[in-house]
């Protein structure tokens, strides 16, 4: 069973992301998120993959 984990570092005007499959498993590298509406609804859509 996996156990999908994102962490999330939050600055002013963005944020870094590192999402894990498992522990010890990243998925991809990590990657900054703007805090804008069109940063959020990426960061979902990627939250939202199978």
């Amino acid at each position: 069973m996996m156990n999908p984990v994102v962490g999330l570092d939050v600055s002013k005007g963005e944020s870094r992301v590192q999402a894990f499959l498992d522990k010890g498993q990243p998925f991809r590298k990590s990657f900054s998120v703007k805090h804008t509406v069109e940063g959020f609804e990426n960061l979902l859509g990627l939250l939202k993959r199978d």
